[in-house]
């Protein structure tokens, strides 16, 4: 008989690599996950691991079981979101983006909750290709990123673009891109490539690329890359939002740009998914509010027009 738990079981337990983590995730025992397989292979008639002491490894028939099972079960939670689709003010919001305009746009979505007490929000912070397999595996309904893949099953679209900021060390005096290479570039995710942008920009006669810039340091967190900034390490690059937000902006130096640049940022879905009416309007709001403090009343900035 088909049990939709056994399939919820084995998927954690794939997911986990453990028999002690799935169980106590899922409330269990041990013996109580390995009957939960047992069952399943039964059900199945296939074997779907081969044990090594307390490791396994997937079977080809477990690793096509774990695919359709991780599809079930997008499947289900797509219908249940489905069920509230006509309501700009509730049901739940999956959402996950980069810590880089997620520093903003989480608090935002916070503050909307609060205001609409019938919205449910679950928002998770990781890097680009994370987000485009969460979406894809149904684990989000909707991903930002500022990079786009080339996928039949995933549909971006450009939403937003955020302004870059050179950010320097308050004591900070040189004007060219000489003093900003002798003082060096703390790194991120994504930094090279927001440097990249911002300096060829400004520095056109100069700048060939950042492998002519020294490193100085790298940090996966955004979120945290300016404390190495305020404590005079080196420059980086990063979104207006990620300033905005950070601790640190007091203690570091936001250099004036001649020409502007952006990061761009596009929303990402499963292709042939209408997104529910709760999202257009949160995705709206905050885009309106952003453009009204970064730009006026204009529509795009000034670079994406």
């Amino acid at each position: 008989m088909f049990n939709a738990q056994y399939f919820r079981t084995f998927i954690t337990l794939v997911e986990t690599g453990s028999f002690t983590q799935t169980a106590g995730k899922l409330g269990m025992t041990q013996p109580g996950v390995s009957q939960h397989i047992r069952k399943l292979e039964t059900y199945l008639d296939r074997t779907l691991l081969r044990r090594h002491g307390r490791r396994f490894t997937l079977t080809d028939a477990g690793r096509r079981a774990y695919d359709y099972a991780v599809k079930l079960f997008a499947e289900h939670e797509h219908f249940k979101h489905s069920l509230d689709d006509e309501s700009s003010h509730a049901g739940e919001c999956r959402i996950a983006s980069p810590s880089s305009i997620g520093l903003i746009f989480y608090p935002f979505v916070l503050g909307y909750q609060q205001v609409y007490s019938g919205l449910t929000i679950n928002y998770n912070f990781a890097f680009n290709q994370e987000i485009v397999q969460d979406v894809l595996a149904g684990r989000y309904d909707l991903g930002l990123v500022s990079d786009q893949v080339k996928h039949s099953e995933l549909t971006f679209t450009l939403w937003h673009h955020e302004p870059l900021c050179l950010v320097v060390p308050a004591d900070f005096r040189g004007n060219g891109l000489t003093e900003l290479m002798a003082l060096g570039f703390i790194n991120y995710f994504d930094g090279i490539n927001n440097a990249t942008q911002l300096l060829r920009e400004n520095f056109a006669d100069e700048f060939r690329s950042m492998s002519h810039v020294p490193l100085k340091g790298y940090t996966n967190d955004v979120g945290v890359v300016l404390d190495a900034v305020a404590r005079g390490l080196g420059f980086t690059v990063v979104a207006r939002s990620v300033l905005e937000t950070s601790p640190w902006q007091r203690q570091v130096l936001e250099v004036p740009l001649a020409t502007p640049a952006y990061e761009a940022f596009y929303l990402v879905t499963r292709t042939g998914t209408e997104l529910a009416r709760r999202y257009d309007q949160l995705l709206t709001d905050f885009r309106e509010q952003r453009h009204a403090t970064l730009y006026g009343y204009s529509e795009q900035p000034p670079a994406a027009r």
